[in-house]
């Protein structure tokens, strides 16, 4: 009786005796794996990319800058210009469908200057609560308090470029700017915040928003002392915007004079909804480079099946002799078994282990150099996916053939030349 030492030599043996077949065939199946997993780590890099980018946004922030009122809806004629005022953020606080709110004033008309240097970066005024509403990491100092927004103290804290240009190769924490020739001292520093190339979050400058009104105000006519460039605010609910959205058109409607269902009026960014979308967006890009990397995978598959099933006539002889000197058909069902298993199972961990090095390449090589992409990475279900095919297509290339093989007449095999 046959034992699964000898069956496994003599798979080999057949492997090696037709070494070009074999490299094809393994080559086919190696390729339909790591096309898989590459293809679906590609897209995964992609995603986790926006995700990285929108996160330097904040945390699930609607941003809303102010705007302009058409004067017949979906017309661009007959503007009228509208600006956010500290009345707005106090009533969005009031509702129910928002958890946090933050008024902002920028400018990038103001002229920083320090004893070595000098930059233009945008000034923003802002509150205590603008950290928790948006990325602000900070890696020096502290952040604007409650205490520097009641005293309208003049102290600001620098972007990591903006201190990198104003005190080149020294500390800032303690020493004084000024901005437009009113002295502030600097009480903190910011850690990156860039977006790929766009690194103009790098270079603002932060100072309490009190203080940024009565020094830097809005410019213009009719437009009042308390007026803000932006409010921004998180929903209730985590990840959803659709009770939030709409009460707060209402109030800002409400309070400028002009009807809430004209979306034209409103200037607003939804990171959520972005991401939504983006996710939406991913989640078809898997489904299509998956469903690209199976079939390349189901082609290597059939391929196995059909060198089997050419195997299995050119050595019809060699069954032949073999069962008449006593191989039974499970013996020989064994045999062509397990050669088809041993092709799709070698093939795909070869697959695996080149599609993983690849990948490791790329995340070498090219990590934080593409903005909005990181390198793929080896996706668990891409790979699962990949050894419950490989499994399926081993299964069915082996036992086909296999039985075919077993199922021939011993004398029919022996006249086969």
């Amino acid at each position: 009786m046959q034992n699964f030492s000898d069956t496994l030599g003599q798979v080999f043996r057949a492997m090696l005796a037709n070494k070009l077949r074999t490299f094809l065939t393994m080559f086919g199946i190696a390729w339909g794996v790591g096309s898989l997993l590459v293809l679906v780590g590609l897209g995964e890099g992609f995603r986790s990319g926006q995700h990285r980018n929108l996160s330097t946004f904040g945390n699930d922030v609607v941003m809303m800058w102010n705007g302009t009122i058409p004067a017949v809806a979906n017309q661009h004629t007959g503007m009228r210009p509208y600006q956010m005022t500290l009345r707005d953020e106090a009533d969005l606080r009031t509702l129910p469908q928002l958890r946090a709110v933050t008024a902002t004033l920028g400018r990038g008309d103001l002229y920083a200057v320090s004893a070595f240097s000098n930059t233009s970066g945008s000034v923003m005024g802002v509150e205590p609560n603008f950290p928790a509403i948006r990325f602000v990491p900070m890696t020096d100092g502290r952040f604007i308090d409650a205490n520097d927004l009641i005293d309208h103290r003049r102290v600001i804290v620098l972007g990591l470029k903006s201190a990198q240009l104003l005190f080149p190769g020294r500390p800032c924490l303690g020493e004084t700017i000024t901005i437009n020739d009113v002295s502030f001292r600097v009480i903190g520093q910011v850690g990156s915040i860039s977006r790929g190339n766009n690194d103009s979050d790098n270079q603002k400058l932060y100072m309490p928003l009190t203080t940024m009104q009565e020094l830097f105000a809005m410019k213009g006519e009719n437009i009042a002392r308390d007026a803000v460039s932006s409010i921004q605010y998180q929903p209730a609910t985590k990840g959803d915007t659709t009770a939030a959205v709409p009460a707060v058109h209402r109030v800002i409607a409400r309070n400028h004079g002009f009807d809430a269902a004209n979306k034209d009026a409103f200037e607003e960014f939804d990171t959520i909804q972005e991401e939504q979308m983006i996710g939406a967006i991913f989640d078809a890009m898997d489904i299509f480079l998956g469903g690209v990397g199976v079939v390349t995978l189901g082609l290597g598959a059939v391929g196995i099946i059909n060198i089997m099933l050419v195997s299995v006539t050119e050595r019809t002889r060699e069954i032949g002799i073999l069962k008449a000197i006593g191989a039974t058909k499970s013996a020989i069902l064994a045999q062509f078994f397990w050669e088809g298993l041993f092709l799709t199972g070698i093939s795909g961990i070869i697959g695996i282990g080149l599609s993983a090095a690849l990948m490791w390449l790329l995340d070498h090589f090219f990590t934080g150099k593409v903005p909005g992409f990181d390198p793929p990475r080896l996706v668990p279900w891409s790979a699962a996916l990949a050894i419950v095919t490989l499994a399926l297509s081993g299964i069915a290339a082996g036992l086909y053939p296999a039985s075919k093989a077993a199922a021939l007449d011993p004398i029919d095999a022996l006249r086969k030349e």
